[in-house]
């Protein structure tokens, strides 16, 4: 892959790599080209969409077109753009992530709404992060409300180490990070709020992902490897003892039965203050449930 210009030793304007990379992506078959060439141009010069039309004469130097070549290959393989530039947004902020971390999605974003709301009252507020993976929610919690102290707990030393990377780029100190497997280990800590999105997709649903998904992104941030159920089992079992009485676990869910799913097994196990909040799609996403 190159970009061809009509006279090819002609300098390289923005202008003239949105339109070839337009079409370039158009050819393999991306539903929005335009917005693909966009992005990685946004990410490879630093500036925000407007400033790619506001500059459009701009010429992109040699290396940058290097660089350029080389994320289109990595694109054309539908691997992630966030991957590419090691960069992510959540809750207005940005993160590093790889291929070592689940890419944060704007629907989790529901999760930081609620519980922030949940907690404003509360002074000084404990939370425990379970699966932090980027780091995205216990972080955005603890920049949220400054006066929270968060644990934020992983499986993967390699995503406990980006979400590091992400705390400190942040100055934080009022968050820790924890390696556990919580579904074979006890956690020794009690909360006011446990939050989560954790492994949920199911063993089955695997082989049906895009394949942005599933050919990139960690299996373990993806599924439980079963039927997408662990995790709610164990918290369900673990609530009582790691979130304070009157305290909250919010957790988010997939679609389909999924919700529907998960509330029975709450509800099994004697939980009667169960709610759910609809996300950005309007879907039944996030869980919210009170250690009564």
């Amino acid at each position: 892959m190159q970009p061809q210009n009509s006279k090819t030793d002609s300098p390289w304007r923005l202008i003239d790599i949105i339109n070839w990379g337009e079409t370039y992506f158009r050819e393999k078959y991306f539903d929005n080209p335009r917005t693909e060439i966009e992005l990685l141009l946004q990410h490879l010069i630093g500036c925000k969409k407007i400033d790619l039309y506001l500059q459009f004469e701009k010429i992109v130097k040699p290396k940058e077109l290097t660089t350029l070549r080389s994320w289109i290959k990595r694109r054309i393989n539908r691997e992630p753009i966030q991957y590419i530039t090691n960069s992510s947004e959540f809750y207005g902020r940005k993160f590093i992530v790889n291929q070592n971390v689940l890419i944060p999605r704007p629907e989790t974003e529901k999760l930081i709404d609620v519980s922030v709301k949940i907690l404003s009252k509360k002074k000084n507020p404990t939370i425990i992060d379970i699966g932090t993976g980027s780091g995205c929610i216990g972080i955005t919690m603890a920049l949220e409300i400054p006066s929270s102290s968060i644990i934020a707990i992983d499986i993967s030393d390699s995503a406990i180490l980006t979400a590091k990377k992400n705390a400190d780029m942040y100055n934080l100190n009022n968050i820790e990070f924890l390696k556990l497997d919580i579904l074979t280990q006890e956690i020794n800590n009690i909360a006011d709020m446990l939050i989560s999105n954790p492994p949920y997709i199911s063993k089955e649903e695997i082989p049906s992902l895009m394949k942005d998904v599933k050919d990139f992104e960690p299996m373990i941030a993806l599924t439980d490897n079963s039927d997408g159920l662990d995790f709610y089992r164990k918290f369900s079992n673990i609530i009582p003892h790691v979130v304070k009485k009157n305290g909250t676990a919010i957790l988010e869910v997939g679609r389909g039965d999924h919700p529907d799913r998960v509330k029975e097994i709450f509800s099994k196990s004697g939980y009667n203050n169960i709610d759910m909040v609809k996300d950005l799609n309007k879907d039944k996403r996030v869980f919210i449930i009170n250690n009564s």
